[in-house]
């Protein structure tokens, strides 16, 4: 069994290619220079010129340094350094203690055995006990370098407390240092803590801090051996709001006019912290621990323009960022005001019979926001003048482009067939009524047609955007960002909800007619192959790479599949799917961590992590965060209004909405299928992710007004010939909707 398991790995290794280490040669010596709350908006040539040289000579790529809380200080970003994993002692600290003098010219810093003892970083010292099990030394320069490289008893073996204090010996003798430039940082933690405001100092406040931290940074590059191979990150931030930081890395001409990125990110511009230890690490040829999370820095794509339009470029991101960081509170409210809004509006004219037409507009339109939030992204909203109201505006835009192409395919599509028909006929000169009532409904179009659209363009959208890396969901409101840090790249968790929706629903629409004949096993054919094949593309590493969306998946499409083939779902059995799904997905994350350290996906670094025995703590961050959710004002309301329409829609179809989800279900049973199989996901995708009802709330959003339009159709179309063969429940359903 493990002979083939392995085989199956080796193919796998080759269908997943990994990111190729491009920097530095093994066996070099390396120096981590940290400046925390170093920007690329901070750069220039005439105020920051020894780092502007710096970056002209380098790989230059963002630093996301999100650890455990929403930002970041410079102790828990230089205790992630240390540990190769994001680390935190809590959300409001500051700088790292002081280290106390040691023999031989060492230093060890006063309390370490509280990270391990007390506040469980068990991972602290991974760097330090790495060198020193290679038999090489470390040399730190300030606190925060200290505690990089402190080993596990909190010892260094070489310390300055300043650059101009740094010995010529410990600079030859140690092929592993850092330092810790915090002129920039110090003004910001007057009281021992980052700022609760973004700008705490005034702009030539800053300014000046700037010129001190850029002039001790010169004095360390030209005090290191011209072979050193040099890493200068950004570290920290430096107020109440996460920003991306500068990352850059100079070892020889090879690097120079690339970009910076990481097999950690599937980016080519973007690396995050525990990134730094494996770097520091691969550039010496000290094997990496397998605790590490991160992965080496690699060279990306070339840059052109010089210095100044990779500043303008990368700088860009952080504003795409944190554009998307601050309107997403205000765009989640206004999706569920209106998500809230319209089934309040749709019960109280679906009741009375009126405003099919406009009920059926209002839906579309809302099922339509989901996709456009990524389909903005091909546009470039973030450097408008103002890309707030850019970003609005596009989303706006598209949504309603999609709702109205919604209703207008189908209708083209069906006056085609009857101008066709009609000519088969002779011009409507052999037809008679019954021919006549015939083009009639063509021209109607399919009740399942609009829903058929945006479904549709919703699945390709999002399965185009993980074959092409994911650039649309980046920088997306309903997406990720790399500067909150949760995800870089593959299915985000609220994508899986809308892409698992979107292809349940999908596949409702294509199995409707096998489904109406008869034809059973076809229809659960077309969910098993549809939904089994999207169920890959997101749960694949270095594709969709989602965990938690692959146990919710495979119940769903299961469920469906049952349903339409009009078998009986117990709950043993839904419940034997949802074990299916996890080890499905542990299958995968099992192949995955066979594959060597730096081409493992966090799938794979998982499974390292249960036999390390961080994966406990992992779920337990993941479990809060899904129980935290459940009390947001944001989703809630989406989840209770859409529940409570589905519900009483069904319990009192004729008098609380004019049966028109029973008249969806009547005209298509498969449609029923689909969307109870997008429940199941719902459900238990809110259940095994960290965004908790964040997954399920966004599925009932796409999900629900897509059905409503279905059955609004059949209604207002005064009941079409039914592929089914089957009749709404009620006979007046027609009658009360004229």
């Amino acid at each position: 069994m493990r002979r083939t398991l392995l085989a199956f790995a080796l193919v796998l290794g080759v269908l997943w290619p990994g990111s190729a280490q491009a920097s530095a040669p093994a066996d070099e010596r390396v120096v981590l220079i940290g400046v925390p709350g170093l920007r690329w908006s901070d750069l220039s040539p005439k105020d920051t010129p020894n780092l502007w040289q710096l970056a002209g000579q380098s790989a230059a790529g963002s630093l996301s340094v999100r650890a455990v809380g929403r930002v970041t200080c410079p102790y828990d970003a230089w205790l992630t350094v240390s540990a190769g994993i994001r680390s935190a002692v809590g959300y409001a600290c500051g700088l790292p203690p002081v280290p106390e003098p040691a023999d031989g010219g060492g230093a060890v810093i006063p309390g370490y055995a509280y990270l391990t003892d007390v506040a469980g970083q068990r991972s602290a010292g991974t760097l330090g006990e790495a060198v020193h099990a290679a038999g090489d030394c470390t040399l730190a320069v300030g606190p925060g370098a200290a505690l990089a490289l402190a080993d596990r008893t909190g010892k260094v073996d070489r310390y300055a407390p300043s650059p101009a204090q740094i010995r010529a010996d410990a600079l030859a003798a140690c092929r592993v240092a850092a330092v810790d430039v915090d002129d920039l940082i110090r003004p910001y933690l007057g009281d021992g803590r980052l700022p609760a405001v973004e700008d705490a100092l005034t702009p030539q406040q800053r300014a000046d801090a700037l010129r001190r931290a850029d002039v001790k940074t010169g004095a360390v590059l030209s005090a290191l051996p011209e072979d050193a191979t040099v890493l200068l990150a950004g570290l920290s931030d430096h107020g109440a709001q996460p920003h991306l930081r500068v990352a850059l890395m100079r070892a020889g001409a090879q690097l120079r006019d690339r970009f910076l990125g990481a097999a950690s990110t599937h980016r080519e511009d973007v690396t995050i912290l525990p990134d730094i230890t494996a770097t520091m690490l691969s550039v010496t040829g000290i094997p990496v621990p397998p605790s590490v999370v991160g992965t080496p820095w690699a060279a990306g794509a070339d840059r052109t323009g010089g210095t100044a339009a990779a500043r303008a470029e990368l700088h860009g991101a952080d504003v795409a960022g944190q554009t998307i960081r601050e309107i997403g509170g205000a765009f989640f409210t206004t999706v569920a005001v209106l998500q809230v809004v319209f089934y309040a509006t749709a019960f109280l004219l679906l009741r009375r019979g009126r405003g099919l037409g406009r009920v059926r507009l209002a839906a579309l339109v809302l099922a339509s926001l989901p996709v456009s939030t990524y389909l903005v992204n091909l546009t470039d909203w973030h450097r408008a003048g103002t890309p707030v109201l850019s970003l609005a505006a596009g989303i706006a835009g598209c949504a309603l482009l999609l709702a109205v192409a919604a209703l207008a395919a189908p209708f083209l599509w069906a006056r085609s067939r009857a101008l066709t028909a009609h000519r088969r006929q002779g011009g409507g000169r052999r037809g008679g009524p019954r021919s006549r009532s015939r083009r009639a409904a063509l021209r109607r179009g399919s009740p399942l047609g609009p829903l058929a659209v945006v479904a549709g363009v919703t699945a390709a959208v999002l399965a185009g955007d993980l074959l092409t890396g994911t650039t649309l969901q980046l920088n997306s409101v309903m997406g990720y960002s790399a500067v909150v840090g949760a995800r870089y790249y593959g299915l985000g968790n609220i994508p899986f909800a809308l892409f698992a929706t979107s292809v349940l629903l999908l596949s409702a629409t294509i199995a409707h007619r096998p489904a109406g004949r008869g034809r059973r096993v076809a229809a659960m054919a077309v969910f098993a192959v549809l939904g089994g094949t999207a169920m890959i593309l997101g749960g694949w590493p270095g594709v969709g790479s989602d965990f938690g969306g692959v146990i919710a998946f495979v119940p769903g499409i299961a469920v469906a599949a049952l349903l339409v083939g009009e078998r009986r779902v117990s709950v043993v059995r839904l419940g034997a799917l949802c074990a299916a799904g996890g080890v499905t997905v542990m299958a995968i994350a099992y192949l995955d961590h066979l594959r060597p350290p730096a081409s493992q996906t966090h799938l794979g670094r998982f499974v390292g992590q249960i036999a390390g025995g961080e994966a406990l703590d992992v779920i337990g961050r993941k479990f809060g965060a899904m129980v935290g959710t459940l009390l947001s004002p944001n989703l809630m309301p989406i989840v209770v209004a859409a529940l409570a329409f589905l519900v009483y829609a069904l319990l009192r179809p004729e008098k609380a909405t004019a049966g028109v989800l029973p008249a969806a279900f009547a005209y298509s049973p498969a449609l029923r299928a689909g969307l109870i199989g997008t429940l199941v996901s719902g459900v238990v995708g809110m259940l095994v992710n960290d965004s908790g009802a964040a997954v399920l709330s966004m599925a009932l959003a796409l999900a629900v007004p897509l059905v409503l339009s279905v059955g609004v159709a059949v209604l207002r179309d005064g009941g079409p010939p039914y592929a089914s063969g089957q009749q709404p429940a009620s006979s007046d359903l027609v009658s009360r909707s004229s």
